[in-house]
């Protein structure tokens, strides 16, 4: 397989696994959801800052498309919704 396939793979993997996680995080934080863009874009940020927080405390993070990925992409969706809804209410 060419490297660019792989990446292509890998941005692809990231886009699922972000749209996931940032629909599971959204139905979690607030029920409904924050429309397909915003839980995209929210669920990747939340899937990298998962595996960052995931790291800090000494476990592992995002290692591919499965269920554990899964997980600390939630939990990091999570999170961003979190502080996403607290900077909404103070705007």
């Amino acid at each position: 397989m060419v490297d660019g396939e792989e990446n292509k793979m890998s941005i692809f993997a990231w886009i699922i696994l972000g749209l996931i996680a940032g629909f599971i995080g959204s139905k979690i934080v607030n029920k409904r959801g924050e429309g397909l863009v915003l839980d995209l874009v929210l669920g990747i940020v939340g899937a990298i800052a998962g595996g960052w927080l995931f790291n800090t405390f000494g476990a592992s993070g995002v290692t591919g498309l499965n269920i554990y990925s899964l997980m600390v992409a939630v939990v990091g969706a999570v999170v961003v919704l979190v502080v996403y809804h607290a900077i909404q209410r103070a705007a």
